[in-house]
């Protein structure tokens, strides 16, 4: 439900099977018409990974002007996401569409858990690593697209950490030292990483020389190019978070578009946790990024 504001909503059938249901929808923040249903479908995938889920069909949303938008550009949205849910071994069984003034775009999802499996933003330990599965920095790449200020490289760049599965969360999923976990889209690095604090009444303690960083957003964030969520997510998380890292204002509240998981594991869980990021793929982020820790009131503190 919506008591922790959670990445999916869920039903328990019995007592080995629960049902986990999604939706996410948005406007393009691609130029490139196959990418941008690759990414939407991808990020409302996502949503049944952090829960630890499997994704077993998905539905199409898709509202877009008749009048201005070519059918071939509809067309390659949709492939998009055919790809993508062919990726994650689901079918794009049906949807519904509307003529609308804009482009906007996603899908609903339908996953399956074990009740046992089902991990949450909350539940998180002291002495909990923390560990993330994608760089930061969408945000800010998409905004400098967006102002004429990127290349298209650095577009393929965006597109392809954007378009990225989180399926890496179906097997965390099973691993009973993972406490807690989400993904990070909208509300940023700060913003869901407090939901995990608030959840567990903890203080994350995060090392940022070890977050990974998009490289191409870098140049951006120096010039101050940056999404205005930036701002509205920094003054929704800034009495509970404490840092003296100039850098950090930027990247971390960044918000991003199928950002990584975040994922709480205790320190006997966390070699294999570490293995199975390797396996999927995920080496460079196999190493934690902080610690969650007892304190008097729930933060984050950036050093």
């Amino acid at each position: 439900g919506n008591d922790r504001g959670d990445d999916a909503s869920v039903l328990q059938l019995t007592a080995e099977f629960a049902l986990v249901q999604t939706v996410d929808f948005f406007t393009p923040l691609v130029n490139d018409a196959l990418g941008f249903g690759k990414i939407a479908a991808a990020n409302a995938i996502s949503d049944v990974y952090a829960m630890g889920g499997t994704p077993l069909m998905a539905n199409a949303l898709l509202g877009y002007p008749a009048e201005l938008l070519p059918a071939a550009t509809i067309r390659q949205v949709m492939e998009g996401a055919r790809q993508t849910c062919a990726e994650a071994g689901i079918p794009l069984a049906g949807g519904h569409s509307v003529n609308i003034g804009e482009l906007v775009f996603g899908l609903s999802v339908t996953g399956k858990v074990h009740p046992a499996q089902l991990k949450t933003n909350a539940g998180a330990r002291p002495g909990d690593l923390l560990y993330l599965t994608k760089p930061l920095g969408t945000g800010i790449l998409g905004a400098a697209l967006k102002r004429g200020k990127a290349t298209e490289a650095d577009e393929a760049a965006l597109i392809a950490v954007c378009s990225s599965l989180n399926n890496v969360g179906s097997y965390l999923g099973q691993v009973k030292g993972v406490n807690a976990m989400t993904d990070v889209t909208g509300f940023g690095f700060y913003g869901h990483l407090l939901e995990m604090c608030n959840g567990s009444g903890l203080l994350a303690i995060v090392e940022f020389e070890k977050l990974p960083l998009l490289e191409a957003a870098k140049p951006f964030a120096a010039q101050f190019i940056m999404p205005d969520n930036t701002f509205r997510n920094w003054n929704h998380v800034k009495e509970q978070v404490e840092t003296t890292v100039k850098e950090a204002f930027a990247f971390l509240n960044d918000p991003q578009t199928n950002g990584g998981l975040l994922i709480a594991a205790s320190p006997e869980a966390s070699d294999l946790v570490e293995t199975m990021l390797i396996q999927n793929g995920l080496e460079a982020f196999a190493k934690p990024i902080g610690v969650f820790s007892e304190a008097p009131k729930a933060g984050i503190v950036v050093r």
